[in-house]
């Protein structure tokens, strides 16, 4: 299966609606007393009732039968999954950076394949983000997953992943984003033999686009360019369990259907995907490295103007033309905490040891920068217009402190010589003016 062959809705939040079979939706109305083919109305909401027109998010369901229909939850062991507050641990200051998780020898699932590596906030007070990796070999056979602590945006770096949804199938490969809103019930099938990625689960405000200003109409990520599945439902009895992550710990239920179930829904809380590779990317044409907010693709906003409950941004290909510059990130501190990917390629500030499907750790304060030989060769760079191809790396940025889990601290990925990298930059200052 590839993209082609599914078929999508485009928009960012629009109002949409969409059938599986004609005249499913009703006309004039949300809940009539009969809907066509005997379905049930359920209305599904991520924000309050209340909420300004503009936030509200909601969506209404015309499904087989209604979600109260299942079965008792059970608690199941988290495994290696955490959710904010993290207190297994004290979060250190120290730069921190992890190879990449290994693909499971055993037979895994992207449920019992995620690991948690940090978090902020607290999901009871709906701040802050969870970050995990997930590594699989295999389909949710038989098996569903919802999360109720926060919307879920993937940022798959290897393989190619089918999400079968309540709202309908889209797929999403390397090089692609998806986000599943919080409760929304779906099943993660692969369609290569091994997948890996990154999971940014976002406690807070759901992700909207962050503003232009003076940019304009146009640039960054186009509403245009963001694709929302179409209905299609399982009409699929038998013995299925309903897997999900509820206040910080996962549960369980029997079900004796899909709950992938509907078959018309009109509303503006859905998944929705979108290719990278469409990002309109800002830079400077004249001088200086522009901070990294110009790259943000989507963001949550906090309860302060400016000050992101997470920013989501990436570093893509892109032309480098500034004059009289060092063009790699600068050395900075920063009162945002930093969590990078890198999906393929190097990036340009590390060369070396961050590697595609590892990742890094700079929190608040703590600084970092280009590695020694990195600043060595950019400052005596000569200064061509450049192209930055075959490259693609993202950051998580949070106003909250992010903190590590244990297994982040303590597992084999951490690379524990990662300082390292800047031990040997040297010392130029002579006293004497440059000429």
């Amino acid at each position: 299966m590839n993209n082609n062959e599914l078929q999508y809705m485009t928009g960012f939040g629009n109002e949409f609606e969409t059938e599986a079979l004609p005249g499913a939706l009703p006309i004039g109305q949300f809940s009539p007393q009969k809907v066509n083919y005997d379905l049930y109305a359920e209305q599904f909401s991520t924000t309050a009732f209340t909420a300004p027109r503009a936030d509200n998010r909601r969506t209404w369901f015309y499904r087989i039968r209604p979600s109260v229909i299942q079965g008792d939850y059970t608690a199941i062991d988290n495994g290696l999954i955490r959710t904010a507050p993290i207190t297994e641990v004290p979060t250190p200051p120290t730069m921190l950076r992890w190879d990449p998780i290994d693909f499971p020898t055993e037979p895994t699932d992207f449920i019992d394949g995620l690991v948690t590596m940090a978090a902020n906030g607290s999901a009871n007070a709906q701040t802050g983000i969870g970050i995990h990796i997930y590594v699989a070999n295999k389909s949710m056979d038989n098996r569903y997953f919802y999360n109720a602590d926060g919307e879920m945006l993937f940022v798959p770096q290897q393989g190619e992943l089918l999400l079968r949804t309540e709202c309908g199938k889209l797929t999403v490969r390397a090089g692609e984003i998806a986000v599943i809103p919080r409760g929304i019930k779906f099943a993660v099938d692969l369609l290569t033999e091994t997948a890996r990625g990154y999971i940014c689960e976002n406690y807070g405000h759901a992700y909207i686009l962050p503003e232009r200003g003076p940019v304009g109409a146009n640039g960054y990520a186009n509403d245009r360019d963001f694709h929302y599945p179409v209905a299609a439902f399982e009409d699929i009895e038998g013995h299925f369990e309903l897997v999900a992550k509820f206040n910080g710990n996962m549960f369980r239920c029997d079900i004796g259907h899909s709950p992938l179930d509907v078959v018309a829904w009109t509303g503006n809380s859905a998944p929705y995907k979108y290719d990278l590779a469409r990002f309109n990317v800002m830079n400077t044409v004249s001088y200086d490295h522009p901070d990294p907010s110009i790259f943000t693709v989507l963001t949550s906003p906090s309860g302060t103007e400016g000050v992101a409950n997470i920013d989501f941004a990436i570093f893509p290909p892109r032309w480098m033309v500034a004059e009289n510059t060092f063009r790699p990130p600068y050395y900075h501190r920063n009162i945002m905490s930093e969590f990078m990917g890198l999906i393929e390629g190097v990036y340009d500030a590390k060369e070396h040891g961050f590697v595609p499907g590892g990742s890094s750790l700079h929190n608040c304060m703590s600084p970092h920068g280009p590695e020694a030989d990195v600043f060595e060769k950019a400052s005596n760079a000569d200064l061509q217009p450049q192209r930055y191809e075959n490259t693609l790396a993202f950051m998580f940025e949070s106003r909250y402190v992010i903190s590590p889990t244990k297994y982040a601290l303590e597992g084999k990925e951490r690379q524990a010589n990662y300082t390292d990298c800047w031990r040997t930059i040297k010392k130029h200052f002579t006293g004497k003016q440059d000429v």
